[in-house]
């Protein structure tokens, strides 16, 4: 079983940045697409982004459109996501996921990420 590893979360500040990475533990592992998603105290997980492994088609959440980035970096195996302009309603666990053609089946631990007001 194909396990993610996220980092790069931590505490912010309402307005800053942050940007969180995500590799596969195993060596052989293969996607159409990754994403990102998050799950906030008492509320269901949610999509935030996600990026087409070999094209690099962004996708993102209304909620995060224009403050955060996803990348890949297909040599190195692994993606990225920038997150700008922080807010509070960040605030989440946030998990990397792999997706192939028949659904997300791939996920990380997650990685705290939050942002102080």
């Amino acid at each position: 079983q194909v396990r993610l590893v996220e980092s790069g979360g931590g505490l912010v500040q309402a307005g800053g940045s942050l940007r969180l990475s995500c590799a596969p533990s195993a060596r052989t592992f293969s996607r159409s697409a990754m994403g990102w998603f998050r799950q906030a105290p008492g509320k269901e997980r949610e999509f935030v982004a996600s990026i087409t492994w070999v094209v690099g088609t962004p996708h993102y959440a209304d909620s995060v459109k224009g403050r955060f980035t996803i990348s890949r970096d297909r040599v190195k195996n692994a993606l990225y996501l920038q997150m700008t302009s922080l807010n509070p309603e960040d605030t989440a666990v946030y998990y990397c996921a792999g997706q192939t053609n028949i659904a997300w089946q791939y996920w990380g631990q997650g990685t705290q990420v939050t942002v102080s007001s």
